[in-house]
């Protein structure tokens, strides 16, 4: 069963208001900001609290963006210890005022969200590719071409962060407009993922190329088609299987 925020009790959400990690999505949903970061930065202003607390209502993806606004406004010398805060839902807002400081390149922005990327808490990796899927939605072969080295990365969260970030609908996101027109830009990415060995990003890679086949199934076709003949091995199968899963 899928456990929703009122199911999460009382005692477990004064927990988490108070800089606990979140098991998983319910329990992050749960979170009342404003009390987290009056714990987790006891120097913001009320009125910036206040400003968090007027925000309750809104999607967690608006939240997470306006307590790093805050933070990176009234406490960017507190942003190194917030990273690695005990909280996911913290280095979560630190992630987000890190790599969307204005001025930076996208090649640094990468440079600075790889260690969110590999972080433990599954909850901060949705939250890093998140975090500068607009930046590489506005510079998408330049993106291309400086994340086609993480394909290789001893990492599987690194590398799944390569493909998630340049889905072409994703979730939680806008869609990448140009490879929803041609997908075929990104196969640098997805080429050496095809056998990848962990389930994590195999998943990522399927759910990239299932996106694909809404607006292009021919070319998922054949790509399916080539990896499985080129590769036929239990993960690039199952990547396929997964690939094709939404088309007629």
């Amino acid at each position: 069963m899928t456990l929703r925020p009122s199911d999460i009790s009382a005692s477990r959400v004064r927990a988490l208001n108070a800089g606990e990690p979140a098991a998983n999505l319910a329990e992050s949903l749960s979170i009342d900001f404003a009390k987290l970061m009056s714990v987790a930065v006891p120097s913001m202003p009320r009125d910036a609290i206040a400003s968090m607390r007027e925000n309750a209502t809104t999607g967690i993806t608006r939240r997470i963006a306006h307590a790093a606004e805050l933070i990176a406004l009234h406490a960017p010398r507190e942003l190194d210890r917030l990273a690695s805060h005990p909280s996911d839902t913290v280095r979560g807002w630190a992630c987000y005022a890190i790599t969307r400081a204005p001025g930076h390149t996208l090649a640094r922005r990468l440079i600075l969200v790889r260690p969110f990327a590999d972080d433990p808490h599954s909850g901060v990796r949705e939250w890093a590719w998140m975090a500068v899927r607009n930046f590489v939605g506005a510079e998408v072969e330049r993106a291309i071409t400086l994340l086609t080295p993480w394909t290789a990365d001893a990492s599987p969260n690194v590398r799944r962060l390569a493909t998630e970030v340049t889905r072409p609908r994703g979730v939680w996101c806008s869609h990448i407009r140009s490879l929803r027109d041609d997908p075929s830009p990104a196969l640098p990415l997805l080429e050496p993922l095809r056998a990848d060995p962990t389930k994590y990003v195999q998943d990522s890679v399927s759910n990239w190329l299932n996106d694909a086949a809404k607006d292009n199934s021919a070319f998922v076709r054949d790509v399916t088609a080539r990896w499985n003949a080129a590769s036929p091995c239990k993960a690039t199968a199952r990547i396929c299987r997964r690939a094709v899963r939404s088309i007629d």
